[in-house]
């Protein structure tokens, strides 16, 4: 009788072992799954930046690379500026200047021939003329807050530190359409600084040195790159840099820049897209 008890018992648990080990694998192969791809790249020269540059956002024109800055009351030597960097100095050749008691400048992007700029919480926006940097008109957005701006030479798609990209019109202003980002199925919020690169938009992630690839037509991170050798490098040099912010592309050589708030360097990068 012990004997046919005992070789239940064998049975019922081989029986269980059968069915959980399927079970472990496809969880196990769930976990690979939701790994997102690291994007190779190769940091391939540097330029000086001036650190007292609260960069927000990045952007080449034409050739020339833009960089809009903000202005945390807390820091009183920084300001709210527009300009072209000067890659062999690092001197930034200033265009536009908000006042920082009113406004705390955010991202900026030229389209056709109108440069926009954000400002962080006064749902106010700021448009100028590309050539000239005469200020044509302000707009106000419906997002609480402004963060980053790129284009995908359609529409301005700007960011506010949820996980939501927000498609506006550059004439009305208006908003056209929303991407919900998410990442292996959880939503990716504090996306911050923006840039359309051959049909993605790469955007850094607020309180990191990560910038994810998103896919417009799905929403989703498909990729990632992440940069904290270069932070930790602008740290040791200078003690107050933060976290990176600011992606810019250069269709001409096909290099990423990057740079981050009150760094000493701007990066060129070659990355496997």
């Amino acid at each position: 009788m012990k004997r046919k008890i005992i070789c239940a018992i064998l049975v019922a648990l081989s029986l269980q072992s059968c069915q959980n080990t399927p079970k472990i694998k496809e969880e196990n192969k769930s976990a690979q799954q939701a790994s997102t791809a690291v994007i190779s790249h190769y940091v391939t020269n540097n330029f000086p930046h001036d650190t007292s540059l609260f960069t927000e956002g990045l952007f080449f024109h034409q050739g020339k690379l833009f960089e809009s800055t903000g202005s945390p009351l807390d820091m009183p030597s920084t300001r709210s500026l527009i300009g072209i960097q000067n890659l062999k100095t690092g001197k930034l050749d200033i265009k536009i200047e908000l006042d920082r008691s009113k406004y705390f400048g955010e991202g900026s992007v030229i389209l056709k021939d109108k440069l926009y700029q954000l400002s962080y919480k006064t749902q106010v926006g700021f448009i100028y003329d590309a050539t000239t940097f005469k200020k044509l008109r302000e707009f106000k957005y419906a997002n609480a807050e402004g963060w980053g701006l790129t284009t995908d030479s359609v529409s301005l798609i700007m960011s506010d530190g949820t996980n939501k990209l927000t498609f506006l019109d550059p004439n009305s202003l208006m908003p056209v359409k929303t991407l919900e980002v998410t990442e292996n199925g959880q939503a990716l919020d504090k996306l911050n600084e923006l840039e359309f690169i051959n049909g993605f938009i790469y955007a850094n992630v607020w309180g990191t040195n990560d910038i994810v690839k998103i896919d417009p037509a799905t929403a989703k991170v498909i990729g990632k790159l992440n940069f904290n050798t270069l932070a930790l490098t602008e740290k040791n040099n200078n003690p107050e840099a933060l976290e990176m912010n600011g992606i810019a592309y250069d269709a001409a050589s096909d290099k990423m820049y990057v740079t981050g708030k009150l760094w000493a360097n701007i990066y060129e990068i070659d990355l496997n897209k």
